[in-house]
């Protein structure tokens, strides 16, 4: 099986690889940034707040374009070092990341909402161990290149596929924070509004999958290392 970088690939189409690469590196830092972003929030800081919504706004647009350009750059040829479809169901899978990141942000800055205090440090801990799961994805996705030299074969699939096992490891983790503040936050629920509260469980559901779409990425990667 051909390297990326050879001339099969420049004759046939360029290699997939180092733009999903580019899209998941776009992907996470989206992600980074709701930790800067709910810090803002609690603190009340709602000019801080829009400034990284914006940001947040425009690495997922930076996703969205180099989506589309692998999209349309992606060659229909059989001479792929897997199939078409796994690439962009990868693909969509990553970019599902920066969507939610971006409505995270926009929903919670739209409505100017807060995190009740009692358990602001639990979902605080909760979205950091949902955004290392998109860290870990990333690593993954980082070793095609060593995967696809080596053609799918020796220890660098051993490697994926336990940064694979520790992906789902940190998803199974999230669930459990998420059980918990969700427990926590119906035990003070009576205290705020219930519009406050609907929107509350919305956004920590929408956390929880920052976490379950890494996961899933694992899962698209550990399918290619089936094949």
């Amino acid at each position: 099986m051909p390297p990326p970088s050879s001339g099969i690939f420049k004759i046939l189409g360029r290699s997939p690889i180092h733009p999903l690469q580019d899209h998941i590196a776009a992907v996470d830092e989206c992600a980074q940034q709701l930790i800067p972003f709910m810090h803002a929030v609690m603190d009340n800081n709602w000019q801080v707040a829009e400034n990284i919504q914006n940001q947040i706004a425009d690495l997922e647009n930076r996703a969205d374009k180099i989506k589309v350009e692998l999209r349309l750059n992606l060659p229909k040829s059989l001479f792929l070092p897997f199939p078409r479809s796994d690439i962009l169901e990868l693909l969509a899978s990553q970019d599902s990341i920066a969507d939610v990141c971006r409505d995270i942000a926009g929903l919670m800055l739209g409505r100017q909402m807060n995190i009740p205090e009692p358990i602001e440090a639990d979902y605080l801990a909760f979205l950091k161990r949902s955004i290392d799961a998109v860290d870990q994805a990333q690593k993954a996705i980082n070793q095609l290149d060593e995967l696809l030299e080596t053609g799918f074969r020796g220890s660098e699939v051993n490697v994926v596929e336990d940064m694979i096992h520790q992906l789902a490891a940190i998803e199974h983790d999230t669930d459990e924070m998420q059980i918990s503040l969700r427990r926590s936050l119906y035990k003070i629920e009576k205290d705020y509004s219930a519009i406050d509260i609907m929107f509350l469980y919305k956004i920590i559901d929408w956390t929880g999958r920052i976490a379950d779409t890494a996961e899933r990425v694992g899962g698209r990667l550990q399918l290619l290392l089936a094949q």
